[in-house]
């Protein structure tokens, strides 16, 4: 049996890793475009009625920095995007993948993690709501794209997140 000590610990270093990752793409890091192309609904847990109301082209932009360290992807970043009720919205965070290499070149590259950082949304009155996510994405050479799902309960969450991560 696991101590809670022992979970702390993991809990800690978990952490410990994400901001020391962080601070390392901020100050050695290569730039990044972010450019979100798709929110999609989950329409096995959506009525028709919300569907047509709610935005599904999240145009916005956003700025990063990240590096690789082997099949390990880090990055951080910001966005600013128009949400699923036409209102903006930001993301920033922390972001790790895992890739694996798809081909024997070494440019397509596909893979999956988690991105932990906050949101703020105009039904939140803007402040900082945790956003613990997964993630997945798939790159060729300098372009990816990357994808978090929002999970949730009928008519809310329940939506894929899409952009485009271009690296300078």
């Amino acid at each position: 049996m696991v101590s809670f000590s022992a979970e702390a610990g993991v809990v800690k270093d978990f952490f410990t890793d994400a901001w020391e990752n962080s601070k390392y793409a901020l100050n050695c890091g290569a730039n990044d475009l972010y450019v979100p192309i798709r929110t999609w609904h989950n329409r096995l847990f959506y009525d028709d009625e919300h569907i047509d109301k709610y935005n599904e082209e999240p145009w916005g932009i956003g700025y990063g920095r990240s590096f690789w360290e082997g099949n390990e992807w880090h990055g951080v970043y910001a966005m600013v995007f128009k949400d699923s009720n036409f209102h903006p919205e930001t993301m920033i965070g922390y972001a790790y993948q895992y890739n694996w290499e798809l081909g024997t070149s070494g440019d397509l590259r596909a893979g999956i993690g988690y991105t932990i950082g906050v949101t703020q949304r105009e039904e939140y009155l803007y402040l900082p709501v945790p956003l613990p996510l997964p993630i997945a994405g798939i790159s060729y050479k300098r372009l990816s794209l990357q994808a978090a799902y929002v999970p949730g309960v009928k008519n809310d969450g329940n939506v894929l997140f899409a952009w485009l991560r271009w690296t300078f």
